[in-house]
């Protein structure tokens, strides 16, 4: 999990380059220079160099595609977050045996320790996220998406075709600025999670306590 949280962190880095670079790259920063997220105060930001050299759309766009990826992961992972944290756990039980949804702890801890959730259960978690992966999550050719993370695939709209090219850009960056703020902010909430056993004690604005 912290190995994927961090490769997110390298991606979203990834999606931007620096306004100041040697004289190969300067063609491929005024390239992308106008792409979605690229604002101020940093502008184009390429702290580990993903986007140097001589770079293809094709490359850019996959960043992008794995940057947004991402990005609605940990927004989704935030928000469990608060919302077990919050007491909200779905009702029930978790298995034959009588276990509820809220007898195991939050975070972290659901996953690793002694009380986490029953290997049966995370297989069951691990192949339904393997589903939607393989067939929702992802940019079917040929079906009208308009850009790179668009999975409607010709199936949700919600309104979308409603926006004019200004609000759809504007959501657009909302939902990738939000990503990007998730994406600290689950990191943030793990280790937070994995120092309180080393001896730190907190209680967290809206988390609360996270031992």
């Amino acid at each position: 999990m912290k190995f994927t949280v961090l490769a997110s962190l390298l991606a979203s880095a990834a999606a931007f380059a620096p306004a100041m670079q040697k004289a190969s790259t300067t063609t491929l920063a005024s390239a992308f220079e106008d792409e979605l997220g690229a604002q101020a105060p940093l502008g184009f930001f390429d702290p580990f160099g993903l986007l140097s050299g001589d770079v293809e759309e094709e490359r850019f766009d996959r960043l992008r595609y794995v940057e947004i990826k991402h990005g609605r992961i940990c927004m989704l992972a935030f928000l469990g977050q608060i919302t077990t944290r919050a007491g909200l756990h779905l009702p029930g039980n978790i298995d034959y045996a009588g276990h509820s949804f809220d007898s195991y702890p939050n975070g972290v801890a659901a996953l690793i320790g002694p009380d986490s959730i029953p290997t049966a259960g995370l297989v069951q978690m691990i192949a339904t996220v393997g589903v939607l992966e393989c067939a929702f999550m992802r940019d079917i050719p040929g079906m009208g998406n308009e850009f790179v993370g668009d999975f409607r695939n010709g199936y949700i709209d919600f309104g979308w075709d409603t926006f004019t090219d200004e609000e759809k850009l504007q959501k657009r960056a909302v939902e990738l600025n939000n990503g990007r703020a998730a994406q600290f902010g689950i990191l943030g909430l793990m280790v937070h999670e994995l120092i309180i056993p080393l001896g730190y004690d907190a209680d967290l604005p809206i988390i609360g306590h996270l031992a």
